[in-house]
This record gives C-alpha cells, structure tokens and sequence, in this order.
C-alpha cells in the first residue's frame, strides 16, 4: 500500500495570487514527505509502504473560443487554448517558476473567464527530483540500501517526460485533457537537474537572455567583462555567476544567504554557463557549447524548460564565397541543416524561419558596436543562409560532394552548431538567431593556421561578444508580445509561454 501524506482536494480560484498559492502549499506537503521519507530511508528505518508523493497540477474547462478581438487587442501569441475542453498540466518548483506561473495564471484567468482548478495530480514525483540544492545524503547508502531504492520510492519514469507535446506527436486518449503547457513537471524536473550536471551551476541562475559559443575565448572575454560590470557601482547588472556557483556581487551589494556556498570545480563541467543577472532575471546567459551538433541539441533540450525569452549563437563559421573576409560577419536568415540529431524530432521539411524580430536586433546590434553606418554594414556583414553539419572535416569527403549542395541551396557559411540551436528554438517556441564570424575560407585555400587564428581571435571576439550583448539590450527593450512571435505557433498550441 502506498505510503502518501494527507491527500489534498483540489479547489478552484478566480485570482491568479490564491492559485499560484494552492500550488506552493501541495508542492511543499509533496516534497517534505518525500524529503523526511528519504531521511528515515537513509537512516535504516524500514517505511510503512512505498513511498509516493504526486506534482501539484493546473486545470481549466471552458466551453468556448477566445474572440479574435480579444486576441488583436492582447497582441500576445500565447496565454490562451486552441478550443472549447478541458486542458491541464502538472506543476514543479514554484520556487523557481512562481512568478512564470502567476503569469499564465492572470492570462488565462483574463482571456477565458473561467476559473482556475489546482488539485495533487497522480504524476509522482521521482524521489530524485525531491533532493534541495546542496543535498547529497544518497550519496551514504551502501550499493545494497541503493538498490532497494527501486522498491520503496518512484524513480525517474522516461513514459512520462518525452517532448510528444512539443514535437506535435501527442494524441490525448478518450477522456484525457488536453495539455497547458509544452513540457510537464517531471520533464521540468529531469532537465534542471541536467543543466546542473552539464553547465554546473544551479538554475535559478539563469537569465532570459542566452548567447551560446563554440570558442572559450569568447567565454574568457565574457568572464573579464562580467568582472568589470561588478567593479562598477552604477551597473545595471547586479551579481555574475561562474560555474560551482560562484557569485560575485556588485560593489557595494551585500553577498547574500548560499553565495558562500559556491565553489571552483576541480574541472570544468561538459558545458560551463555565466550569468550576468539584472533584477528579475533580464540578464546574459552564456554558454560555452564546444563543437558539434550534440552539444548543442543537449543544452537546448534542457534550457527550453527555463522558458527564457530568447538565445542566440555566436560562433566562427567557414565563409563560403570568395567576396568574404576573414572576420566579416555572417546573419543567418536561413538554415542548411546536415546536422541530423534532430530528425526524429523535427524532420527536414519543416522550415525555420528568421524572427524578423531578432534579425533588425542582431543587425543593429552590429552597426552600433562597429560603427558602420546604415548600408554600409553590408561590407562587414552578410545575410544569408547558414549550412550546419555534423562532419567536422566535410572538406575531406570527395569532391564536388558538399560543395555542390551548398552552392545549390546559396549557402554563404557554414559551422556545426546554428541550425540544430535555431531548430530547437523553433521546435521549443524560443526565439532564436545567429551571428557568425568568418574564421576561415577553406573552399579558396584559406584554412586555419595557428598564428592566423591567434591574430583572428585577438581581432574580433571582443566586438562580436560586444555586439551579441548589445542585440540582448535591444532585444529587452521589445515588449514581450512583440519578441515571442505568432510565426511559432502551432494549429493546436499550449496556452502557456
């Protein structure tokens, strides 16, 4: 027989406050059984049963359509159901997620007229998911405590946190409600406990606003430049983070409660993030993806359940036409995708397509920082189409094998990593973009050499991590509705953002 806390009814709430409030006390009953459960496991205690302990969920019926008017008069792409039934998802952190959900709360609670139902779903929660942040007290069990694990908690159930909803696959069976939200709780759960793992830092650190590179020295520059924004009493930009959770608060802030728990790593972790945090998490994130398609599949996966408000990639690239310079930039308005990790998931006739909103932000991003005027940024820069592979030496294969597509698809530059990022953005609804810089012109004889590439790197990874920053304070300045654009909606889309 299960062994669970006291059930808890669900109710119902016509203010987004009282909801948001039902969910935190059922989430908080749920996670300290399983939390003092896990004690007395540790501790050797036999329990009186298997240990459950279910998410907190949300749930709305409504037996009509959003009007149009209504819709126009918002300007949102989000904060609604596709139809008259009932639609429902289950709720995780709202720690971390409260003022998130407050939001889509009010949205709903504004659009449809119908109250909002928060009960205790029947989605346990994994007991691995229950740990608080500097929690290890698994780690005493002996291998033979630790595999009893199995039989007297929940564990991670893979059936019950894959992306059906946002991949566009899910059916709901006869009497299912139709989902709210593009990822559930234990799917939420599963991917914050990754980004720990591969960018080792906590989640709560991040920012609404990601850079991803494929180049430490953009990482190194962004560190010096983090260091130099807490030096400054007036910043607008009020702690960095590096990996381990190492905070650095801005001269004259007070460190606060955890920051002395932070840490060096002993090593890097797979994909190390900075943040770079403004109040209400309107900061940069940046990570350092390394090289490859996998990487860059992987951390976008995880920081799509963040529900941040953009990413961008910036990166070195191979220009592909003669006319090009080494440390000219390249703006991807479309996307060659040879990466292949995304087929099952987004298969190739799908097209991404560039967010206007993100292009007129990268483009004016790069006259500011170089100062070229108007027009004139055409001789520094190039629209066009972005090919990714996942062959690091493409240029090996016989030949006119790759040349031959690219010149057929008009491709100008080509690198590993910006169709899978700009993919996942569009699979995820994340608005995405990409700004390359020319390292290299292999197709006329112009590969990279070691003293050539140190010089490159001096010249440009400071102007173009400049004008990446620059696009994020543009970007921030665009209202909400204006930057998470219908162009990413769906027939039958979730309501929340």
């Amino acid at each position: 027989m299960p062994y669970m806390p006291t059930f808890i009814a669900p109710s119902r709430h016509s203010d987004a406050e009282s909801a948001l409030a039902q969910v935190r006390a059922i989430y908080t009953q749920q996670i300290e059984h399983l939390r003092d459960a896990m004690q007395r496991f540790v501790a050797g205690e036999t329990l009186p049963g298997h240990v459950r302990a279910c998410y907190p969920f949300v749930r709305i019926h409504t037996d009509t359509v959003v009007r149009q008017n209504v819709l126009e008069n918002l300007g949102l792409s989000y904060g609604f159901v596709a139809g008259a039934g009932r639609y429902e998802t289950t709720l995780t952190r709202p720690d971390l997620y409260g003022n998130y959900y407050l939001q889509q709360f009010r949205l709903l609670l504004q659009n449809h007229g119908v109250d909002l139902e928060v009960g205790t779903s029947t989605q346990p929660i994994p007991v691995h998911f229950s740990f608080a942040e500097h929690d290890h007290i698994e780690g005493s069990l002996s291998p033979e405590r630790r595999v009893l694990m199995r039989d007297v908690f929940d564990l991670p159930d893979l059936g019950s946190m894959d992306d059906g909803i946002a991949n566009g696959t899910r059916e709901a069976g006869p009497g299912e409600a139709q989902p709210l939200s593009l990822f559930p709780a234990a799917r939420v759960d599963y991917s914050l406990q990754r980004l720990r793992h591969y960018t080792g830092t906590a989640p709560h650190w991040f920012q609404n606003f990601v850079l991803f590179t494929n180049y430490q020295f953009y990482i190194d520059e962004f560190v010096r430049l983090g260091h130099q924004e807490m030096a400054r009493a007036d910043s607008e930009y009020v702690a960095f983070v590096e990996p381990g959770n190492v905070v650095t608060r801005r001269a004259g802030l007070a460190a606060q409660d955890g920051d002395a728990l932070g840490m060096p790593p002993p090593r890097l972790p797979q994909m190390p993030a900075y943040h770079l945090m403004r109040p209400g998490h309107g900061g940069i994130t940046m990570v350092n993806i390394g090289v490859g398609p996998a990487n860059a599949k992987t951390i976008t996966d995880h920081i799509a359940v963040l529900r941040p408000h953009a990413w961008l990639m910036l990166g070195h690239c191979a220009g592909l036409r003669n006319g090009q310079q080494l440390g000219d930039y390249v703006l991807a308005h479309a996307y060659v995708r040879e990466d292949h990790v995304l087929d099952e998931e987004l298969p190739l006739w799908v097209p991404i397509p560039a967010l206007a909103e993100i292009q007129l932000a990268l483009e004016g991003a790069v006259a500011d920082v170089t100062g070229v005027p108007g027009a004139e940024v055409k001789r520094i820069m190039r629209t066009g189409t972005v090919a990714s592979t996942d062959n690091r030496n493409w240029e090996l294969l016989p030949h006119p094998g790759p040349e031959r597509r690219f010149s057929q698809s008009r491709a100008v530059a080509l690198d590993m990593e910006s169709a899978t990022i700009a993919a996942n953005g569009f699979r995820f609804r994340v608005p995405y973009g990409t700004l390359l810089c020319v390292s290299d012109k292999p197709l006329h004889g112009e590969i990279k050499l070691p003293g050539m590439a140190n010089h490159f790197y001096r010249e440009r990874v400071d102007q173009h991590l400049r004008i990446g920053m620059r696009a994020v304070e543009l970007l921030r300045q665009q209202r909400l509705e204006q930057l998470h654009s219908r162009k990413l909606r769906s027939f039958a889309e979730v309501a929340f953002q």
